[in-house]
């Protein structure tokens, strides 16, 4: 008999199945405070990728049926979507997977080989190209799911009883127009913290990340490293000028830093592999998207702070490579 302290590794599937699940409580809280406009683009995007990805595969004389049904893609597609505004128009939504599967995934050999996160990879290539469509947010509380379809399939894009702009967006702007943290805030438009309704879709982020880590589907120190990283940076500026930065429940709180931290930072491919290096990883992404945040050109910057981590994790896993048993030193 087994030992109980044996387990049997999970397959690709399986995990990939279990992450879409845990993206569940999220997406649901999404389409509650901000409209049904997100399911379509999950759709296309999952159509997206799964049809790069059996073509790919095809041209590379790869089994088909068994990669694609393994539930990666599916996985890389929602993600960039949740990133996504979710109003942006099918074409770069379509573009987006298409740049997440083939660019950032298979021209590195494919999935376990790739060094960049998809998801955020094609984040990021979207919003350098397209950057007015990729800042055009759908208002909270405003969810007329005809308005967002029209966007969606190529309407006009002047609808402004759907789009608004965002917590970190409004905050930015306010602060270089040398408004007060507490002025700002005070406007209303920020929800009990971290801008009205995202701090739903946050929880529900969280409900299903706390899943992951219950189900041993991902290590606790990436998404402990995050919003240590995040959490501390912000608390820090916060405690010295509490006027001019945000507190670190309004920076966890908004845009999509409980994604980032169960969902993203996670990915067992891009990320750190060593107990040590894992906490290196997510805290380096979490402090640079701070600083992306509040000083760069860009409300969001955890696509750039991931990305700008996978680069560091050959280095982070060289130097933090623990010593082998018996021996006092790493080899």
């Amino acid at each position: 008999m087994t030992s109980p302290h044996i387990r049997q590794p999970a397959s690709v599937q399986r995990v990939m199945l279990t992450v879409l699940l845990a993206l569940a409580p999220g997406i649901a809280a999404y389409v509650w405070q901000i409209g049904a406009g997100i399911l379509v683009n999950l759709a296309i995007a999952t159509a997206a990728a799964l049809a790069a990805e059996a073509l790919v595969l095809k041209l590379r004389a790869r089994p088909v049926a068994l990669t694609v049904t393994d539930g990666s893609a599916v996985v890389t597609a929602w993600l960039m979507v949740l990133a996504f505004p979710s109003i942006v128009p099918w074409w770069l939504t379509v573009l987006g997977a298409l740049f997440a599967i083939v660019a950032a995934k298979h021209l590195y050999g494919g999935i376990g080989q790739n060094p960049f996160n998809p998801a955020m990879a094609a984040y990021c290539a979207m919003i350098v190209a397209y950057p007015a469509l990729m800042s055009q947010w759908p208002a909270a509380g405003q969810g007329d799911f005809a308005a967002q379809l029209q966007l969606i399939l190529g309407g006009s894009r002047e609808v402004d009883a759907v789009t608004g702009a965002t917590a970190l967006d409004t905050l930015r702007t306010g602060l270089r127009n040398h408004a007060d943290v507490n002025t700002i805030l005070a406007t209303g438009a920020f929800g009990f913290v971290g801008g009205r309704g995202w701090e739903w879709i946050a929880a529900g982020y969280l409900a299903g990340g706390l899943f992951l880590i219950a189900t041993r589907s991902i290590d606790w120190r990436l998404p402990l490293g995050f919003i240590a990283g995040m959490g501390g940076t912000a608390c820090l500026f916060w405690l010295a000028a509490p006027e001019r930065f945000a507190s670190p429940l309004f920076h966890l709180a908004s845009g999509g830093a409980m994604l980032a931290s169960f969902f993203i930072v996670t990915d067992p491919v891009t990320a750190a592999s060593t107990p040590r290096g894992k906490l290196i990883f997510a805290a380096g992404a979490g402090i640079i998207a701070w600083f992306v945040r509040v000083f760069g050109a860009y409300p969001e910057g955890i696509a750039f702070a991931v990305l700008l981590m996978n680069i560091c994790v050959p280095l982070i896993d060289h130097k933090t490579q623990p010593a082998a048993f018996g021996q006092r030193t790493r080899p």
